[in-house]
Parts: C-alpha cells; structure tokens; sequence
C-alpha cells in the first residue's frame, strides 16, 4: 500500500458498527432470487447511471478519487472550475499542491486528495502515456485508487465489467436484501457477482446506490413503501 493511499486511510472516519449483523444469519441470496431483485430495481430506477459528471475517463477518475467520504453533488461543484483550471494529466501532475489543496477543499481530506490526485497523474504521464489504463491490474497502481475507483472508471468510461464497485449505500443495501453478508467491500463484491450477471455489474451498483438514496436509507428507511419489500430479509423493516 503506498503512503499516499495510507494516509487518505488514516485520515478516514471509524466504520459504523457492522452492517451484516443487521440481517439474521444464513445463506446469501440464490442468482434466481437476485434476478427477482435485481428486475425490480431497474423498473424503479430506469435513469441509474453513475452522478458524477465527466467528459472523458481521466476526469471521471479524478472526480472518483475526490467522491471518497463526500457526495456526488459536492464533487461535480468542485470539478466543475477544477477541470477548467486543470485541462490535461500534465497541468494536474504539474499543479502546485497548496493551490490543488485549496481547489478541492469542499470535499474533505483534501490535502491527501492532493497529494494522490498529483501523484497518480505523474504516474499516468510517466507510465501510461497521459491515458487513463483500461485493467484493473494498472489502475489499483495509481495513488488514490482502490478497487471501488478502479471498478467505477473500467465500467462508465470504458464498458469493461471487471467487478462490481462497493460504496456504502452498496454495502448497507446488499446486506438489508441478503444479496450479501459482509462488511468487507472486497467479500461484498465476491458475494454480488456471484448472483449477479456480468452484463448488470456496472448496473447493479447504480441500481443499489439509488435504492439507498431514496429508499433504503441509512438511518430512516422507508419500507413502507419500498418495491421489494415483500422480497427483503432484513428483520428491522419499518412500518
């Protein structure tokens, strides 16, 4: 793990306490049982796509890198005049750190944001040319980038299916749907693409993300009126 990816880690909030004891022990979901699921959602959310706004794969990974701990929303704020300030991999790897700092600070930890965004463009124009890589090998390279990152840019910006990218409304709503039992974003992942068709894995992240943001949230879910209700195993269900 690099220093740069270390510190954006140390300087991360604590996990809430586990997601997966929310759900009563057992089995996770059969591909029949996900494909049930899985219909349901795209006929609720026909517009899912990934909300950070990008021109090119290079700015959605940038815009990737500074979503870590902050919303879309935010970000597309940011990267709406750093984009315009910033137009190349060069200008990035180039920028003044102090000055990069203050042009994402709305998005939190914003000094090791900086130094990853800084340092995975050096790499990109030192070791791929200025271009964004289209594997998952060289992209988990890259300061900053994780897995989730590497699994958003491979399937929005170039419809490659590597895997499936874990955020938190991921996590949380996979488990509350038994489509997964883990807290672990590396097992989470293993768990859904076993259930879940390749060709609905860039998908499926958006479908569950927006389920989260609408529906199944955090602290006060509405299950009352949520689609798949009558499929969910959650044991906490409002009323």
């Amino acid at each position: 793990m690099s220093y740069l990816k270390k510190g954006i880690l140390a300087a991360m909030p604590r996990p809430r306490p586990k997601i997966a004891r929310q759900i009563k022990e057992g089995r996770t979901a059969t591909p029949a049982q996900a494909s049930k699921v899985l219909a349901i959602l795209e006929a609720a959310y026909p517009d899912a796509r990934v909300t950070l706004d990008f021109k090119n794969p290079f700015q959605l990974l940038i815009a990737t890198i500074l979503a870590a701990q902050c919303t879309d929303e935010r970000v597309n704020q940011v990267t709406k005049g750093l984009f315009s300030r910033y137009l190349t991999p060069k200008a990035f790897a180039e920028a003044d750190p102090t000055e990069m700092e203050e042009a994402i600070r709305p998005t939190g930890f914003y000094r090791n944001k900086a130094k990853s965004i800084i340092g995975c463009c050096k790499m990109l124009i030192g070791e791929y040319g200025g271009l964004v890589p289209r594997t998952m090998e060289a992209l988990i390279r890259l300061p900053g980038v994780w897995r989730k990152t590497a699994n958003i840019v491979l399937g929005n910006a170039f419809g490659i299916t590597e895997g499936i990218a874990v955020d938190t409304h991921v996590t949380r709503v996979a488990n509350r749907l038994g489509l997964a039992q883990s807290d672990k974003q590396d097992e989470i992942e293993q768990q859904l693409c076993r259930v879940i068709p390749r060709d609905k894995w860039t998908l499926i992240t958006h479908l569950l993300i927006f389920h989260g943001r609408t529906t199944c949230k955090a602290q006060r879910p509405d299950c009352p009126r949520c689609q798949i209700r009558h499929l969910c195993p959650w044991p906490h269900k409002t009323t």
